[in-house]
């Protein structure tokens, strides 16, 4: 399933961020890919391991992982650190498919979900469109700053060179509690329509009551904790 999140970030928090990563340090791109995808990975990625590069990346972890629309689509059982890429003039990353085991220790996880959370408007930079190679067609995204798309670690995907401009993306990683991404969409499905129920019925209808019962109990079928 792929997801386009309109509105995660608002106009005043991206400029507030954009300001602090012109205060932060940036690095090669490439020390956080895999071997292979190492070779195709051209871009600066921001250190936020330090001072207000630690403020910035709890905040944007803060506000992902507790947005409603991505609990209900991903099911998070946990995130990886976020990364924000700073991507200019003949840089990109080609075509590859994402690490399925990411981290070590204790934050060793499964991707099952690869988001990118758009800090640059469509109209700041040609070309870095966000390409991905689903099954029966090919999907390419360049959304509107404070949007957040949400697709499977599983596919194909790049980011199409950049020919002028700048573009700054957040980006990160989801293990969730239910692997099956069928199981997944047919939650979130449901959750939808319990939504579009709780403005018609009462909170103690059989309808309601019935969609509840039936929600927790694919969950407890599904679920990892």
């Amino acid at each position: 399933m792929l997801l386009t999140i309109a509105d995660v970030l608002g106009p005043k928090a991206l400029t507030e961020i954009r300001a602090t990563l012109d205060r932060l340090e940036w690095r090669d791109g490439g020390a956080t890919a895999g071997n292979r995808a190492r070779q195709t990975k051209r871009n600066e990625q921001a250190n936020l391991k330090t001072g207000k590069g630690i403020k910035l990346h709890d905040s944007l972890m803060a506000t992902i992982s507790g947005h409603t629309l991505v609990k209900a689509a991903a099911r998070p059982k946990r995130f990886s650190r976020l990364l924000v890429s700073k991507t200019v003039t003949d840089g990109g990353y080609g075509f590859h498919t994402d690490n399925a085991i990411m981290g070590t220790g204790a934050s060793r996880m499964r991707s099952d979900l690869s988001f990118t959370l758009f800090l640059s408007a469509p109209e700041d930079y040609e070309g870095g469109e966000l390409t991905i190679d689903l099954p029966g067609a090919v999907q390419t995204l360049k959304p509107a700053a404070g949007d957040l798309v949400l697709y499977p670690s599983t596919s194909i995907h790049q980011v199409a060179p950049v020919t002028s401009g700048m573009r700054l993306a957040c980006v990160g990683w989801i293990e969730s509690m239910v692997r099956d991404a069928a199981q997944r969409e047919l939650l979130l499905d449901l959750d939808n329509l319990r939504a579009e129920l709780r403005g018609k019925l009462s909170a103690q209808s059989a309808e309601l009551l019935t969609l509840d019962k039936s929600i927790s109990n694919l969950l407890r079928m599904w679920a990892e904790t």
